[in-house]
């Protein structure tokens, strides 16, 4: 057996860097009993190299492309088409030659043969390379399959294959080519077949693709096909198309493209027998291989031949279960206004802090709400909290119409729980808690402390005894977030929130009136933070040398060098203390592994510095009474309207009460989040020492590399000073995959996701439709800024993001209105927009794709919905 050549039979499964993804899943394929695959062989890696190693040109081309980016097109283009000349021209090795010779001899050199390309880096599980190298088909003859394996080595340099390896991380040198020689079918039809539903990730849906002739047309989309989807073993959808073309091979080689009989173009392509034969066919496929495949078939004879198959790489993962049940999953970031991936150390903090049953998927968390659905008032429950969002609350509506989770019998204690909670008149929240500010100053003060106590006391800990110290102090910081004291207040907030919604709409037609009611509320935590940053603007706008300073400045140690200017030693002060109580704090904030205000202080520098471009002196006192004023003047208002309403001044007395309710309340909403967030930099900063220490040993590179652990392995290395260093690249990889992925708000156990939609009645047609958070109509330059620290925002601006948590609250001062793809309306984005008195939409699918960066564009942020104008 030459390795040079190895036939389909011939290949194991430890051999794709001699074979490429495509070659291996054949020799995978032609394996599985009962599935037959067109016989045929691999011209391996071996024999790329050695056509071209020897190549001075192609090595100077070589180094030249790999200087250059993926924005570099034209250049680019130049030398991917001068490197694939020189493959093209250059002889193809004599024992290359021989080998496929002989084995062309043996399958018969006189058939027809298609020759494809299989890469090293295609057809992974993390990068599907789909379309990126050359398939020749219908190929006669040893001298006409030798040319087309040399355009086949070429199309390793296509434009779109050098393009997509930059993009995705992959050195040009390390990928290798081989190619697959294959016995042509010549098939009656054929196609693709998904084993999960492409469209909603549904891996119990199985998803046919068919047309007439070669699938050539079909993967170059000029046909359209057939649609075919079958669930356990039953058609439950077809959509048949309209077929006027199709490709087929000529008996001289090549193919052409011929018009299908008009009798013919509405037919099915495939039969009803068919269509279940090949739906075995995929599932035996994606059990041998442990994946959703994504297959390429085609119909012979009456005979099925499957020509190829790849992991889908698309699928969300789902969250992991240990039994066979029913299981519905919502996403915790999509709560915590957080879609990204959290690293491995992130996590487990996470998990550490939360009493709900949590899974992971895909670097994200998710709650299994399985159990609270079996119950009538688990589902009413859920309906209500998680209800403010109809994306999910259309979610779990499907999911009940569908009986996925069956009900339990009823439980009686349970039910009488539930019935407690209904209907919110203001004598309720009277009973739950008075209406006595001290309330929240008390647990403020008291969380204060404890935080306090934790810096004095951690000092003192290293080693093992830190991991334990901090274990036990996870109990205190959950002891604070779920003191029902704690809850009651931000509770009664929100009902009272909604009471005022409620009422005002009903007795004098006035929508979301609470939105102006929460403006400049005392005790909020996260929105004083943007308007304290406003107060450092201040303290450095009379002294135009730092100012000019600070511009120019590109590391985080520039605070030293402040110390040398007039004016130093007050921007200096300003900023440690704005660190000092806000330097917890970041984008992304949920995941401990993300870098700190005051891990990084240069983040804050173009916010302060856009505060002193776009506002004038004491902008921060003025913003926070002039939102108080107005907030006053409603409730006056309100309170003058409804006196003159039949019953009125009852009427008047009990919305005042339940206005003095939001009004001291609401504000401690953003409270708990701090503290967890100031815990969990207290634990993070002692970490990081012990992770300083592993690198001094050498028991990893950086100290980072430790985010990459869960804080159980983390505390084991510190334990036994060892570990294994695949662990961490290994998770490194996995990361950057998950940051490709979307995170579904709601998915099941069979990898469905399901989603709600906006009602539109009341909404233009070509308007975006959105939940609407935070009341008012506006009309400005949208700019679409996906990562904080590229945030480059003018006075007026509305800004166009995936999420905001509390990191992003300094640019809510510069803005005018907020539209986020994720958000509901307790959210910390609605929280402080409505305390800003930000007209605000959130929850609009594909936002940042929908809307380009600088257009202008109205939000109606009372209707929920975006005007492009």
């Amino acid at each position: 057996m030459s390795s040079l050549v190895l036939s389909f039979q011939e290949m194991d499964k430890t051999q794709l860097l001699l074979v490429g993804g495509k070659g291996l899943n054949l020799g995978e394929l032609s394996k599985i009993e009962g599935i037959k695959v067109p016989e045929g062989f691999c011209v391996t890696t071996m024999g790329y190299p050695k056509a071209i190693e020897q190549n001075a040109a192609y090595n100077a081309l070589l180094d030249r492309l790999t200087r250059l980016k993926a924005e570099d097109r034209d250049q680019i283009g130049e030398i991917s088409r001068k490197i694939r000349q020189i493959i093209m021209e250059v002889e193809i090795p004599s024992d290359v030659v021989k080998a496929v010779t002989h084995y062309l001899s043996q399958f018969g050199d006189e058939y027809a043969y298609a020759v494809r390309s299989s890469a090293t880096a295609e057809d992974l599980p993390h990068a599907s390379f789909a379309g990126q190298q050359d398939t020749y088909l219908n190929i006669i003859g040893v001298d006409a399959i030798l040319q087309h394996i040399s355009k086949c080595w070429a199309s390793l340099f296509t434009d779109r294959a050098v393009i997509y390896r930059m993009q995705n991380g992959f050195d040009h040198s390390q990928v290798y080519i081989s190619v697959i020689v294959q016995r042509m079918v010549f098939p009656q039809a054929s196609g693709i077949l998904f084993t999960a539903d492409p469209i909603t990730s549904n891996r119990k849906l199985l998803s046919i693709d068919a047309s007439f002739g070669l699938g050539e047309a079909l993967v170059s989309g000029l046909v359209s096909a057939d649609s075919y989807q079958v669930q356990e073993g039953e058609i439950v959808n077809k959509r048949i198309a309209t077929k006027k073309l199709a490709i087929y091979g000529r008996k001289e080689g090549g193919t052409e493209t011929k018009q299908i009989d008009p009798v013919q173009q509405n037919t099915q392509t495939l039969t009803e027998q068919q269509i279940l034969q090949l739906a075995r066919i995929g599932r035996q496929i994606e059990a041998y291989f442990g994946s959703p495949q994504d297959i390429e078939w085609c119909l012979a004879q009456d005979t099925f031949y499957i020509v190829q198959s790849r992991p889908i790489t698309t699928l969300f993962p789902i969250p992991e279960a240990n039994d066979h049940e029913n299981h519905v999953y919502v996403s915790v970031g999509h709560q915590q206004m957080m879609t990204d991936p959290i690293k491995p150390l992130g996590l487990s903090f996470f998990l550490l802090t939360t009493k709900a049953p949590m899974r992971k998927a895909g670097g994200r968390l998710f709650v299994d709400i399985a159990p609270r659905m079996a119950t009538p008032v688990g589902r009413e429950t859920l309906l209500n909290t998680l209800g403010s969002d109809p994306l999910i609350k259309g979610a779990l509506m499907t999911i009940i119409e569908r009986e996925f989770i069956k009900l339990l019998p009823n439980d009686q204690k349970e039910q009488s729980l539930g019935e407690s909670n209904k209907g919110t008149s203001s004598a309720s929240f009277q009973a739950q808690i008075e209406c006595d500010p001290t309330i929240v100053s008390n647990l403020i003060k008291s969380s204060q402390a404890s935080i306090e106590e934790l810096k004095q006391n951690i000092q003192t800990k290293s080693g093992l005894d830190l991991f334990d110290f901090i274990l036990e102090d996870f109990q205190q910081l959950r002891k604070f977030l779920f003191d029902p004291q704690s809850s009651r207040v931000f509770m009664t907030a929100m009902e009272a929130s909604s009471w005022i919604n409620e009422k005002m709409n009903e007795w004098l037609g006035e929508k979301n009136a609470a939105d102006t009611l929460s403006q400049s509320v005392p005790n909020n935590i996260t929105s004083e933070m943007g308007l304290a940053l406003l107060d450092v603007a201040d303290v450095i706008r009379p002294y135009p040398e730092v100012i000019d300073y600070l511009r120019h400045v590109k590391d985080d140690d520039f605070l030293d060098g402040l110390m040398k200017l007039d004016g130093g030693q007050q921007t200096q002060d300003a900023i440690y203390a704005y660190l000092n109580k806000y330097g917890m704090r970041c984008a992304g904030e949920i995941d401990v592994t993300k870098t700190r205000w005051s891990e990084k202080p240069m983040t804050i520098v173009p916010m302060i510095l856009g505060n002193i471009k776009s506002f004038e002196p004491n902008a921060g006192k003025r913003k926070f009474e002039q939102g108080r004023q107005e907030a006053l003047e409603k409730e006056q208002e309100l309170l003058n309207r409804l006196k003159q309403l039949p019953d009125g001044n009852q009427k008047a007395k009990e919305t005042e009460r339940v206005i003095s309710l939001i009004r001291n309340f609401i504000g401690y909403r953003e409270y708990p989040k701090y503290a967890m967030i100031s815990r969990y930099f207290v634990y993070k900063q002692a970490l990081m020492k012990e992770a300083e220490q592993l690198v001094q040993a050498g028991v990893i590179h950086e100290k980072e590399d430790v985010y990459y652990l869960t804080f159980e392995e983390f505390h084991d290395v510190v334990r036994t000073n060892k570990l294994d260093d695949q662990i961490i690249s290994k998770r490194k990889d996995e990361y950057k995959l998950f940051e490709k992925l979307t995170p579904p708000r709601v998915i099941t156990s069979d990898g469905e996701i399901i989603t709600g939609k906006y009602g539109r009645e009341n909404i233009p047609a070509e308007a975006i439709a959105g939940l609407p958070v935070s009341s008012g109509v506006i009309e400005g330059r949208a700019r679409v800024i996906l990562r904080m620290e590229d945030a480059d925002i003018e006075n007026g601006d509305i800004l166009v993001t995936s999420f905001t948590d509390p990191g992003w609250t300094p640019l809510f001062v510069s803005i005018k209105g907020l539209v986020t793809e994720v958000g509901g309306l307790m959210t910390h984005g609605a929280v402080i927009a409505r305390e800003y008195g930000l007209p605000a939409v959130v929850g609009v699918e594909n936002a940042t794709k929908l809307i380009k960066d600088g257009q202008r564009i109205r939000v109606h942020g009372t209707e929920g919905y975006i005007e492009i104008l």
